[in-house]
């Protein structure tokens, strides 16, 4: 049984979803030292996560995030801050403005002129890669 179980819904659609998960590995192996190896899947993918005292699993899909890991005993003691930290951690890359989200704000406060003159709406930028390593 896993010592931490964390499971968000979630209405990004799989891409955005995807590029969401690269978001938290980046961060974990940055902030935590882990090592992640993310897998693509057609349906669903997996990103698994690694460290002394740590390892884990992220499943990722078009409707929800599910993260499962095992601590350590020394990292056991600390099971509810580093379940609370990962769970805000997650929480706040769900709730962060995404570009889809940003070109339809966009578009709503657009002056009515300029979208009748038939001038096309600006692209919004493209996210860089992530570091995740992808198997």
């Amino acid at each position: 049984m896993p010592d931490i179980h964390i499971h968000r819904e979630h209405h990004l659609g799989f891409k955005e979803a995807r590029k969401v998960a690269f978001s938290w590995a980046e961060k974990a192996e940055e902030k935590f030292d882990m090592e992640c190896t993310y897998e693509e899947g057609e349906k669903e993918d997996l990103l698994t996560f690694t460290r002394t005292g740590v390892k884990g699993t992220l499943l990722v899909d078009a409707h929800q995030f599910e993260m499962k890991a095992q601590l350590g005993f020394l990292l056991g003691a600390f099971k509810d801050r580093i379940e609370a930290e990962i769970g805000e951690q997650l929480d706040a890359l769900l709730n962060a403005p995404h570009p889809a989200t940003k070109k339809h704000a966009a578009d709503k406060k657009k002056p009515a002129a300029d979208t009748e003159a038939g001038k096309p709406a600006p692209k919004a930028a493209a996210k860089p890669a992530a570091k995740a390593k992808k198997a």
